[in-house]
């Protein structure tokens, strides 16, 4: 038997297991984090030579890297992993090239923002044409 007839199986599984966590919130966070410590050039040299400062510049985006991850993988303390991210979000706009220039600043802030409003036991979202047709049955039934 070929692969294809595990692909809906797992990807069902996997929709199962990204509905109950804030999926988007921990990848976005966990992305900038990344981003931000691929765009470091300094060597280890230059980072000690400079101190704490150069210290934090990765330490800020491995923290994170970190809660982004943490926030995946354990969505019950997703409030104190969030509150953590967009604090070191905001610390690399001084230690890492401004955040990554922008970009991975601005990752972690979305991402922490999402995982902080995420709420686990919420009912699913339908469709807009969902909404309509349910609206003009509604309304038909009253006529």
């Amino acid at each position: 038997m070929s692969g294809a007839g595990a692909r809906p199986g797992v990807r069902a599984a996997f929709g199962r297991w990204r509905a109950g966590r804030p999926f988007w919130g921990g990848l976005l966070l966990a992305l900038g984090g990344a981003e931000i410590l691929l765009t470091e050039k300094a060597s280890l040299k230059v980072v000690m030579h400079i101190g704490m400062q150069g210290l934090a510049g990765y330490l800020l985006p491995a923290v994170m890297l970190l809660c982004g991850l943490l926030t995946l993988f354990s969505p019950a303390q997703r409030l104190f992993y969030s509150i953590v991210g967009v604090l070191s979000s905001l610390g690399t706009w001084v230690t890492s090239n401004l955040g990554g220039f922008f970009i991975g600043l601005l990752l972690g802030l979305v991402g922490s923002c999402l995982a902080f409003g995420w709420l686990p036991d919420q009912e699913p979202r339908r469709v807009r044409r969902q909404r309509r047709r349910e609206a003009r049955a509604a309304k038909a039934v009253r006529v």
